[in-house]
């Protein structure tokens, strides 16, 4: 009985190629849309937290604005916070924007950042060409600089950078490398940005104090009270005023950022499925409308003593043939658009088993459910009331 269910199932949808296509159009949106939807959403959210946690999971930042009377952090503070126990190193961070040329060339508006050491040591990949800032550099206030890859090649395109000289705000500076290209979905890119010694920066751009300090742990799974010990010092720094600082610690912020985009995707996803919901309305339309043309059939085949069952498994068949099919073209469609957006935005594709399984148990699920109404029709017709429609 089932084997022959299936087969007229199928010969009524090879028949009606159009109406059979139209009807799966739905699902064809519904399930692109999902996949699509879902996969782009998960292949950006990856790249973020990939970028987040590049910047450190073991990092804690301070952001000290300061009090009226004492903006900033200065050198004592941050001795201060090297003696804090489980800290492996502090790297304050100077920013500011200027002009720069060379090679003939002058740009404006350029950002140059302070740094030391110890931020290149926790990633070894920062610096594509030549080398990273040393003690030295900081102790001795050098004017060398790293520059960022689009900087590299605007002024010195075709041409090896490292110890050729660049102005920075009127300062003669020397290159002694360059940063490696940052993704478009890095928490901060340095494409465009200038490195050299935080040291240097305070007298280059006329920043007398620090406001911005990356505390490295050297035991992330005391971040508690590695915080607690940061807040002590800098409520003593800043004489317990509210507001004169602010720490974050990144473990905290690549949770939150997953949690929204956990919250994105099921949004997303839920918006989707209403196409999904429309296409069984569809299948469910097309199959009452295949039992009004069919009524004779059916009323033969009851007549010749076929089981109610067997005509209502025929037309469930029929609805979960064109619900899977929907489902599955609906999944070829929404992988090519998810591959075509991670090129052009510039992320990795990441198709997983469960969003394939979706796609196709749920499309499967929308035929049984909105072709039963059809199916039960059908099968409850009354063989002398359907054969007058001969």
């Amino acid at each position: 009985m089932l084997k022959d269910s299936i087969k007229m199932s199928w010969s009524n949808i090879i028949n009606n190629k159009m109406r059979s296509f139209l009807t799966i159009l739905g699902i064809i949106i519904g399930v692109a849309s999902i996949i699509a939807l879902i996969t782009i959403v998960q292949g950006a959210t990856n790249e973020v937290t990939k970028q987040v946690s590049s910047l450190g999971a073991d990092k804690i930042t301070i952001q000290a604005m300061g009090t009226p009377l004492k903006q900033g952090l200065n050198e004592r503070d941050l001795e201060s916070l090297t003696k804090i126990e489980n800290i492996k190193g502090l790297s304050p961070t100077i920013t500011g924007k200027t002009s720069i040329a060379g090679n003939g060339i002058t740009k404006t508006d350029i950002t140059v950042e302070g740094k030391n050491e110890v931020h290149f040591k926790t990633d070894k990949k920062l610096v594509k060409n030549g080398r990273e800032l040393n003690i030295l550099d900081i102790e001795n206030s050098s004017r060398v600089a790293i520059i960022g890859s689009d900087i590299n090649k605007e002024l010195f395109l075709g041409k090896d950078p490292i110890g050729e000289s660049i102005l920075i705000n009127g300062l003669i500076f020397t290159i002694v490398g360059v940063l490696d290209t940052g993704s478009e979905f890095a928490f901060s890119s340095t494409n465009d940005t200038i490195i050299i010694p935080y040291t240097t920066a305070m007298k280059t751009l006329g920043n007398r104090n620090i406001t911005n300090v990356d505390v490295y742990m050297a035991d992330s799974n005391k971040s508690d009270i590695i915080m607690k010990d940061l807040k002590q010092v800098l409520n003593q720094s800043f004489n317990y005023k509210d507001n004169s600082y602010f720490i974050f610690n990144m473990e905290d912020i690549i949770s939150t950022i997953g949690d929204i985009t956990g919250m994105m995707s099921l949004l997303l996803a839920g918006i989707a499925s209403i196409s999904l919901v429309v296409g069984g309305i569809g299948i469910m339309n097309m199959m009452l409308v295949s039992v009004t043309e069919r009524t004779f059939e059916i009323g033969l085949r009851k007549a010749l003593g076929a089981e109610p069952n067997s005509i209502q498994l025929q037309f469930i068949i029929e609805a979960i043939f064109l619900s899977v099919f929907g489902g599955i073209i609906g999944l070829i469609v929404g992988m090519s658009i998810a591959y075509i957006a991670s090129i052009y935005i510039g992320f990795s594709l990441t198709i997983t088993m469960s969003t394939v399984i979706l796609a196709v148990s749920f499309s499967a699920i929308v035929g049984i459910i909105f072709g039963f109404m059809p199916a039960r029709k059908a099968s409850r017709l009354n063989p002398i009331d359907a054969l007058r429609h001969i």
